[in-house]
């Protein structure tokens, strides 16, 4: 036995006993990766670092890379108000008018965490997903409802609604949807190709199927709101994805991206209140020197982390195919191997 996966499999140890895990590191200069399970529990196939699960609330990782994107392309300011690409019956209550959008990236927008509306709407589906009859058009009137309770960029409080609506403002000003915008200005540029928006139809051994409480969970989808949880991924190119911020001066990162994924990056001083450092969507916290960036994400049938440290050059992705419960120790674990290996502390 390989003494240097040990951490990796602390990790798996951490998710339910029968769902698949795959666990990716890298560090020191290497790329290894822990595979465990089926792409279900059927024994159809095993999961292997390319496998396509369910990422959930990573995917504001990737709307805020395509903000990023968007802004050095000269297309929207980060501190532009969204209030002048929206309707007039779409402006929430409150401070609506003084919302930018980076304040939708850094979850300081004061928008509350769902629409109004989504949960009583959802309820029929509430075990499977609350968001799949939750429809676009039922976005800007939904968000002409909502209340936003406190001043932007005074607390930080963290928002679907917000990064959702921003992913849509984003595609809506390029003239197209979403998942095609991610696709041509991330996606291909990083060469992600397992990664995407769209939903597989039927069953696909390139994706595994979600479970929750060990009952079989249909394909996530979230149709208003894709910018803060559609993507799925695999930790072969979550790593890729990852990779890509430790240093986007790089010579091996596309040119385009550079400007970009710098911004993303770009530690923001939140609220002295919250004693919380923000990227671009990204979690921040310093210890010992080392900065780690990190996300986590979760829908009905899957769970995942992906985390950094650009001055130790890791880079963490842990992904399961078992949706979170009130036992969950996944996510805890996944960014307890980060701050090992960035401190040093495994290897």
């Amino acid at each position: 036995m390989n003494l240097r996966d040990q951490p990796l499999k602390a990790v798996a140890a951490a998710a339910e006993p029968r769902a698949a895990v795959v666990v990716a590191v890298f560090a020191t200069g290497t790329y290894r990766a822990l595979c465990r399970g089926g792409i279900d529990r059927t024994g159809t196939a095993s999961v292997t670092d390319r496998t396509r699960f369910e990422v959930g609330s990573v995917t504001k990782t990737f709307t805020a890379l395509l903000l990023a994107d968007t802004a050095a392309r000269g297309e929207v300011s980060l501190t532009g108000r969204i209030a002048e690409r929206l309707p007039y019956a779409a402006l929430p209550r409150g401070h609506g008018r003084a919302i930018t959008y980076e304040h939708l990236a850094t979850h300081t927008s004061g928008l509350p965490r769902l629409p109004p509306g989504l949960l009583l709407n959802g309820l029929p589906s509430w075990f499977a997903n609350p968001y799949r009859s939750f429809t676009p058009d039922m976005l800007l009137p939904a968000l002409g409802r909502a209340i936003v309770h406190h001043p932007p960029g005074t607390l930080m409080r963290y928002s679907n609604l917000g990064v959702g609506l921003l992913g849509r403002l984003l595609a809506d000003g390029a003239g197209t949807d979403y998942g095609s915008m991610l696709r041509e200005r991330v996606l291909d540029p990083l060469d992600l190709a397992d990664t995407g928006t769209a939903a597989p139809a039927a069953p696909d051994p390139a994706y595994a199927v979600g479970y929750w409480h060990g009952r079989r969970r249909p394909p996530w989808v979230i149709p208003a709101l894709p910018g803060a949880g559609a993507v799925r991924s695999s930790a072969h190119d979550l790593i890729r994805f990852l990779r890509a911020h430790l240093d986007p001066e790089d010579s091996g990162v596309v040119r385009s991206l550079r400007i970009p994924l710098a911004e993303v990056v770009r530690i923001r001083e939140l609220p002295a209140e919250d004693e919380e450092k923000s990227g671009l969507a990204w979690s921040v916290r310093t210890l010992s020197g080392a900065t780690l960036y990190f996300h986590s994400g979760a829908t009905r049938g899957c769970t995942a982390f992906v985390g950094l440290s650009p001055e130790r050059e890791v880079c963490v992705v842990a992904l399961t195919n078992s949706g979170v419960t009130l036992r969950s120790r996944f996510v805890q674990s996944a960014y307890l191997l980060l701050r090992a290996l960035a401190l040093g502390e495994a290897r």
